[in-house]
């Protein structure tokens, strides 16, 4: 009987694993053909968009990227995060790069959004193509270059990045707070809210993985170590000796100290974070979550298991899908003279 099991449990993991591998291998076909043949995406962007009206543009923010993070590798992730952010409110239209006014609070004033930073990185790499190629180049082109950019100097893959984005006029506060994935929710809420951008729950588990670089801040998991039920206990899905570890650093009632997401690794863009959700180390409630369903659970013991070996083409092929959400083109938005305000 236990021998039966096991069979049946390996052959489960095998038919899962070889769906995840097709899936893999189709969605990086599709991305080889954008490659190959130069055509534009359903959204109207096209890659190389700025071949002949800013044909430095893409080499320029690459090179400044660079001299960024050789000088600060801790920069990769809030720069991958605030692409992330800008697209999963209004789409990838800039609008989280908006400063507020006197009479609208801001996406970047709306409490997820108010550790991020690098926004210094962004205005500095728009002014340099300013001085260039006056009013052609886009903020949010910018924030998805910048993010791939990021990405592929600490460790990670690289992918195509269609560009052509126009950028939003429009920024609310109360939009980013409702929309943006909440890092204390359940896996069925991180799944409405990844549908409603039209990604997949594996895009969901896959773009998760982004959190094998960076910081979570101890207030964010204060609840989660000393006040989870209300009743002054610990998540019981944490493992309890992090939680006793996490204990140690994060004190009831810090609001400054930070701790690793990924732990001896949160510099490096690796799959570690895979290994750690799975030994329930999971930083964050909704990293917790992705133990909870059995897609997303699937995909965190393959790569934990396999090192991660599938990970870095998934991760790829779904930043290209985040990339296209909800983007402007043609004579919608604008191109802001200015990354923090509207022309």
């Amino acid at each position: 009987m236990a021998i039966r099991k096991l069979l049946s449990l390996v052959f489960s993991h095998l038919v899962l694993f070889l769906v995840f591998l097709d899936l893999t291998n189709s969605q990086r076909l599709q991305v080889g053909l954008q490659v190959g043949l130069g055509i534009s995406t359903s959204q109207g962007l096209q890659l190389g968009f700025y071949r002949q009206t800013c044909p430095n543009a893409e080499s320029t923010i690459h090179g400044m990227v660079q001299q960024f993070i050789s000088k600060d590798r801790t920069l990769a992730a809030p720069l991958l995060r605030m692409h992330f952010h800008d697209c999963f409110v209004r789409g990838c239209d800039g609008s989280v790069l908006l400063n507020s006014t006197n009479t609208n609070q801001a996406e970047k004033d709306a409490v997820p959004n108010q550790t991020l930073r690098g926004f210094n990185v962004i205005d500095t790499i728009k002014s340099a193509l300013e001085k260039d190629c006056p009013g052609v180049v886009s903020c949010a082109d910018i924030l998805a270059l910048v993010a791939r950019d990021s990405v592929a100097m600490v460790g990670g893959p690289s992918w195509v990045v269609p560009t052509g984005r126009k950028d939003g006029r429009v920024s609310i506060a109360s939009e980013a707070l409702a929309q943006l994935p909440s890092p204390f929710a359940n896996i069925n809420q991180l799944k409405q809210n990844f549908a409603a951008k039209g990604l997949s729950v594996k895009d969901l588990v896959v773009l998760s993985g982004g959190h094998t670089i960076g910081i979570g801040h101890c207030f964010v998991i204060s609840n989660r170590l000393y006040n989870f039920s209300g009743r002054g206990d610990t998540d019981p899905s944490l493992d309890p000796a992090y939680a006793a570890e996490l204990k140690k650093k994060c004190k009831p009632g810090d609001t400054t100290t930070v701790v690793e997401m990924d732990p001896g690794s949160s510099k490096l863009f690796d799959d570690d974070y895979y290994t750690v959700v799975a030994r329930r180390r999971g930083l964050f409630q909704s990293d917790a979550a992705l133990l909870n369903d059995i897609q997303t659970r699937i995909y965190v013991i393959l790569q934990s298991s396999t090192n991660g070996i599938t990970f870095a083409q998934d991760f790829a092929a779904s930043m290209v899908k985040l990339g296209n959400v909800g983007v402007l083109t043609g004579s919608q938005g604008e191109i802001r003279k200015q990354c923090a305000m509207v022309n």
